[in-house]
């Protein structure tokens, strides 16, 4: 391939003019990313296909893997549904289940518009975790055109005999919870909602990863969560059951703050997550960002995309050595280079362009793994919190910086670990039905990723994936340049 000084995205500021200002640089980068995620989905027709993992060495093959042959199996399994795991690949399969009614930053996408997003997950699933990964859009509208929570659930109830787990995705609340918890309670197959479980878990692991360079204790800090939905609220619960203290919590939500007197969340059943936390978070019951981030340690972002939404006169508020997350796709509530300018000490987003990515794709591949290879019934909040510490100790055994406080997504030694720390911890609640060790767990999550790595480079020497060159890349970019100039 030539011309590819760009191909690995690295680089591509050195594309921007030289006298363009940090404003315009995050805009290019932002818009960069979205024009070339369109022309590449375009180019390759999505990013994932199915091939066969069993071989066809002749024509009688077709007997073996199909009829007359495949009746054994039919039959076997029938008789013993478990059998299932072993005769066929439901035992690394997920599906990732999502009505798009709130993608990304995006809101409401239709059904099918959330076929990228989900995508995208089964693609971080094979190659970080060597999960094998279906996206399931679904249409969950009532007859008004309202999102029925029931019909989600009903789906993934009928679907889960073909799949070892379940990832809810980009479901709207207050439905998510309901669909959470429902299906936690009333599947035979694990259930794991990403955008909460997923983002509480790396979430907490960067906030540990940052409490050790600012020299502050869990126990100790004031938090303020910006947001109140289904990201923030589990990052609420994850916190406090790993030792932060809910009555120095304030949580935002679009119109104000989660206090006791709340009536809001307190009347509308349908909203229980956020009345619990009314009920033992915010005791004094402020309201304004000026009280409530004076002295704040920790702020947690999950919101409106800024970047706006976070204001620098809040975080010159905070106290020394300010922590500030703001984690809103695809643009963070404020640019972090404005959060730095107003005092912040570490800052952490949701995105790769930016130092400290605070992303799931570190911690949902490898914690649907390791939950597969024993075979655990459910996926418990301690296993997401042991998940985070596991996340947060390989982070701190290579090394951590006030601007590397996360593992990256090629950091690929970080998903059997991560794998095998949950597996055993699912092992200890006795929630899993195999006993592995954890170097078990540890190889074999391993072997899964390896091979996957090795299959795509395989198939990219071949150009079995078609390649690409810099002049695509060069062609887009000044394209954005155009649009920012």
């Amino acid at each position: 391939m030539k011309n590819n000084q760009f191909i690995n995205l690295d680089n591509i500021t050195d594309l921007l003019p030289k006298e363009f200002t940090e404003e315009q640089i995050a805009k290019s980068k932002t818009l960069f990313y979205k024009e070339m995620a369109l022309a590449m989905h375009e180019f390759y027709g999505g990013k994932m296909q199915t091939l066969p993992k069993a071989p066809i060495y002749g024509f009688n093959w077709f007997n073996v893997w199909y009829t007359p042959g495949v009746s054994a199996v039919s039959t076997t399994i029938r008789d013993n549904n478990d059998s299932s795991f072993q005769l066929s690949n439901r035992k690394n399969m997920v599906a990732v289940v999502s009505d798009s009614t709130r993608v990304l930053g995006d809101g409401d996408c239709t059904p099918s518009g959330g076929l990228g997003v989900m995508e995208g997950k089964a693609m971080l699933m094979k190659y970080l975790g060597g999960v094998d990964a279906v996206p399931l859009c679904i249409n969950s509208k009532d007859a008004n055109g309202e999102p029925d929570p029931d019909k989600i659930i009903e789906f993934v109830k009928m679907v889960q005999p073909s799949f070892g787990a379940i990832n809810l995705e980009d479901i709207s609340q207050p439905n998510c919870f309901k669909v959470l918890d429902v299906l936690r309670k009333e599947c035979d197959i694990p259930v794991w909602h990403d955008d909460a479980q997923g983002t509480a878990c790396v979430t907490l692991a960067g906030v540990i990863n940052a409490l050790k360079l600012v020299g502050k204790k869990m126990s100790e800090i004031k938090v303020v969560l910006y947001g109140a939905g289904a990201s923030n609220t589990s990052i609420a619960r994850l916190m406090i059951t790993d030792g932060v203290d809910p009555k120095k919590i304030i949580m935002f939500d679009s119109k104000s703050t989660l206090h006791i007197n709340n009536d809001r969340y307190k009347n509308d059943p349908r909203f229980y997550v956020q009345w619990n936390l009314c009920q033992i978070t915010n005791p004094d019951c402020v309201t304004e960002p000026e009280e409530a981030f004076k002295d704040a340690d920790v702020l947690v972002a999950l919101s409106k995309p800024g970047p706006d939404t976070i204001k620098p006169e809040w975080i010159k508020l905070m106290a020394e050595k300010s922590i500030v997350f703001v984690c809103a796709n695809p643009v963070p509530e404020i640019y972090p280079y404005q959060a730095k300018e107003a005092g912040a000490y570490i800052v952490a987003t949701g995105r790769g362009d930016f130092p400290n990515q605070v992303n799931n794709s570190v911690c949902f591949p490898s914690i649907l793994k390791g939950t597969l290879l024993v075979s655990a019934r459910k996926i418990t909040d301690t296993m997401a919190i042991k998940a985070a510490h596991s996340i947060a100790d390989f982070a701190e055994n290579r090394g951590i910086t006030i601007e590397n406080i996360m593992p990256n997504m090629l950091e690929w030694e970080l998903f059997p670990k991560v794998a095998a720390d949950v597996a055993l911890q699912a092992i200890k609640e006795g929630v899993a039905l195999k006993n592995l060790t954890w170097d078990e767990v540890y190889q074999e999550a391993k072997k899964d990723i390896m091979d996957t790595h090795e299959i795509t480079k395989i198939l990219q020497d071949k150009e079995f994936i078609k390649p690409i060159t810099d002049d695509i890349i060069i062609e887009i970019m000044n394209k954005v340049i155009q649009k920012v100039q």
